[in-house]
C-alpha cells in the first residue's frame, strides 16, 4: 500500500473507527443477525451467490467458515430489491438452482481474490502470475509452452491464503478451493493468461542463459612409438621356446613344389642334449658361438654300476605259483550230538566224532609263488604253526 492511500484514509472523518467498519467480518451466525433473517436463510442466499464471502478458514472440526464484511451485509438488507428475498418463499428458479446443488461460494472468493491480485500487481509478469494462481499446472504447461518462461512465471504466482503450513491439510484443502473448477471460469482464465503472456512477452521477455561455446577439444600430438615396444602389428614370438626350434605355424607352413633337400644330420647325439634341442628344419647353418665351443657332454658309468650283474628273475611255472586248497572236513550231523546220546529214529547210539588233522602247506615254494593275504599272513608263512589236537 503506498503512503498517498494511506494519507487518504487518515483524512476521512472518524478514522479509525470508521476504517475498523469497514473492515469488520462475521460468520453466518453473526451476518443473519445483522441482516434480521435466519443462519439457513443466510446460507442459502450465499450458496445462491448473492452474497460474497471475503475470507474462509478451517476451523477444529475442519469444516470451512465463509466470512462476509459487514458493511457489505448493511448494504444488501437495505436495498428495497432484496426484500423478496429476505422475507416470504424463496423463488421457484432459485430453489431448482439449490436443489441441484449449487454452491457459488468458492467461485465468488475466487473472483474477488483475484481482481485484489491484479491490483496489486505492477508489470505484466505479475499479473499473469495473479491468473496462472488459480489454474491447475496442466493447464498453465498448456498455454506456457516455454520452460524458460513458465518458470519466470511461477516467480510471481501467489502462494494461496492461509495459515497452514505447505503439505498440512489446511494448505490442500485452501488449493483445492483457490483452483477453477467450472468449465466456463476455466475458459476466461485461460483466455485472461493468453493475453496477459502476450502483453508480458512484448513489454519485458522472460531472461534465458546466456549460450555458452565450447572451447575446441586441444588433440595431443601423436608421439612415435619406441622400437622395443611390443606393438599389435608384430606377431609375439613365443618366449618359451628355445632357440632354434620352429614354432606351430612354421611346421604347418605350405612347403613349395620341388625337390628339397634336407640338412644331413648326426645319427648320433651326444649324451646330456635334450630332445628339443636336435636340430629341425629351420635350424640354422651356423651354430652359434657358445655352441660351437662348447664340448660334447659325456657319461661315465660309475664302477658299482659297471661291474654289477644283471638281475636274473626265475618265474615259476603257474601251477606251482597257484596255492594247493585246503582240505575242510565234512562232518555228519550225528557228529554234532553229544558223545552217548541216542538218535530218535534209529535209537542208538553216534558213533564217536573223527577230527581230521589238517594237512601243513609246504614251505617249499618259493615267495613270489605264495599268496599274497597281507602281513599277517606273511608272518604265518614265515613261523611254523602249530599241529591241532
Amino acid at each position: 500500500m503506498e503512503w498517498a492511500e494511506i494519507d487518504r484514509l487518515r483524512a476521512q472523518d472518524g478514522f479509525p473507527d470508521a476504517l475498523r467498519e469497514r473492515l469488520r467480518v462475521m460468520g453466518t451466525a453473526e451476518g443473519a443477525a445483522l441482516m434480521n433473517i435466519s443462519a439457513g436463510r443466510f446460507t442459502r442466499l450465499a450458496r445462491l451467490g448473492l452474497l460474497v464471502p471475503v475470507k474462509f478458514y478451517l476451523n477444529r472440526y475442519r469444516a470451512v467458515v465463509w466470512l462476509y464484511l459487514a458493511e457489505e451485509l448493511r448494504e444488501f438488507a437495505a436495498d428495497a430489491k432484496n426484500t423478496s428475498l429476505l422475507k416470504g418463499r424463496t423463488p421457484e428458479s432459485l430453489r431448482g438452482q439449490l436443489a441441484a446443488g449449487v454452491d457459488l461460494r468458492a467461485r465468488n472468493w475466487r473472483g474477488r481474490r483475484l481482481g485484489t491480485l491484479l491490483r496489486q500487481a505492477e508489470h505484466p509478469w505479475a499479473r499473469a502470475g495473479a491468473v496462472a494462481a488459480f489454474l491447475t499446472p496442466a493447464e498453465v504447461v498448456g498455454i506456457v509452452r516455454d520452460p524458460y518462461e513458465r518458470a519466470y512465471l511461477n516467480r510471481f504466482r501467489p502462494a494461496p491464503p492461509g495459515p497452514g503450513a505447505p503439505g498440512t491439510p489446511s494448505a490442500e484443502f485452501a488449493e483445492r478451493i483457490m483452483t477453477a473448477q467450472d468449465a466456463d471460469e476455466l475458459g476466461w482464465l485461460r483466455s485472461d493468461l493468453a493475453r496477459a503472456m502476450e502483453e508480458a512477452r512484448t513489454l519485458a521477455p522472460a531472461p534465458r542463459p546466456a549460450a555458452r561455446r565450447a572451447p575446441p577439444a586441444i588433440r595431443a600430438a601423436a608421439r612415435p612409438i619406441p622400437p622395443m615396444t611390443r606393438t599389435v602389428t608384430r606377431p609375439m614370438e613365443d618366449a618359451t621356446r628355445f632357440p632354434g626350434t620352429a614354432t606351430r605355424s612354421e611346421h604347418h607352413a605350405p612347403r613349395p613344389p620341388g625337390p628339397t633337400a634336407r640338412p644331413s644330420a648326426p645319427t648320433t647325439r651326444p649324451l646330456g642334449v635334450p630332445a628339443h634341442a636336435r636340430g629341425s628344419a629351420t635350424r640354422p647353418a651356423t651354430r652359434p658361438p657358445w655352441r660351437a665351443t662348447r664340448p660334447p657332454l659325456s657319461v661315465t658309468r660309475p664302477p658299482w654300476r659297471a661291474t654289477r650283474p644283471p638281475l636274473s628273475v626265475t618265474r615259476p611255472s603257474p601251477a606251482a605259483a597257484r596255492p594247493r586248497p585246503r582240505a575242510v572236513p565234512v562232518r555228519p550231523a550225528a557228529a554234532l550230538l553229544p558223545q552217548g546220546h541216542e538218535t530218535r529214529r534209529t535209537g542208538r547210539a553216534a558213533p564217536p566224532a573223527v577230527r581230521r588233522t589238517p594237512q601243513p602247506v609246504p614251505q617249499s615254494l618259493p615267495e613270489a609263488a605264495r599268496p599274497s593275504r597281507g602281513l599277517r599272513a606273511w608272518l604265518r608263512w614265515r613261523g611254523p604253526r602249530p599241529a591241532r589236537a
